[in-house]
């Protein structure tokens, strides 16, 4: 296998880690009677998770190894509304920095398909960072009248929900 073959299977344990991490999120927020957070999240989730069979494609249409990994079990408590969204943006951040060294290796191995195949994921995670910095100042300000976030969110479209004509085709179809 190629190091970005290895690479991008380590990267779908992360996708899935960061899809299971959401739905803890979501559950923080759903069990506090917070609808549209969670909601968020739920949809955060199923994008992450998307994220991940969107590799497992690729890595089938290359004739390569399709690794399932297991992954790390999520944060489930938080002490208040805002640090669920921080952990949030701190998992984006860190991803950029995943699908970043990705393509980066990519580059480095003269994959110029696969260098393709990540340049999808590099503006993906531009706008994921810049959705997750919005809503953590939202978050931030109404921390002590979370309805504010709620009504927010309620009437705004943070983020594009992991609805994109140019995405890479996922594995399984949009299930």
């Amino acid at each position: 296998m190629s190091r970005f073959t290895d690479a991008l299977n380590e990267q779908v344990a992360y996708e899935f880690g960061a899809s299971q991490q959401y739905i803890a999120i979501a559950v923080f927020y759903d069990a506090q009677t917070l609808p549209q957070l969670a909601a968020h999240f739920y949809r955060q989730a199923v994008e992450e998770r998307n994220h991940a069979m969107m590799m497992v494609q690729y890595l089938l249409d290359a004739d390569a190894e399709v690794a399932i990994p297991a992954v790390e079990a999520p944060q489930v408590s938080f002490p208040d509304v805002v640090a669920p969204v921080q952990l949030a943006l701190d998992q984006e951040k860190r991803v950029t920095g995943q699908i970043q060294q990705l393509a980066l290796t990519a580059r480095e191995e003269g994959d110029l398909v696969a260098e393709q195949f990540m340049h999808w994921f590099l503006q993906e995670q531009r706008e994921e960072v810049s959705s997750m910095s919005s809503l953590l100042d939202v978050v931030s300000r109404s921390k002590d009248d979370v309805m504010h976030v709620e009504d927010f969110l309620a009437r705004e479209t943070v983020g594009d929900a992991g609805v994109e004509a140019a995405a890479p085709a996922a594995a399984g179809g949009a299930l």
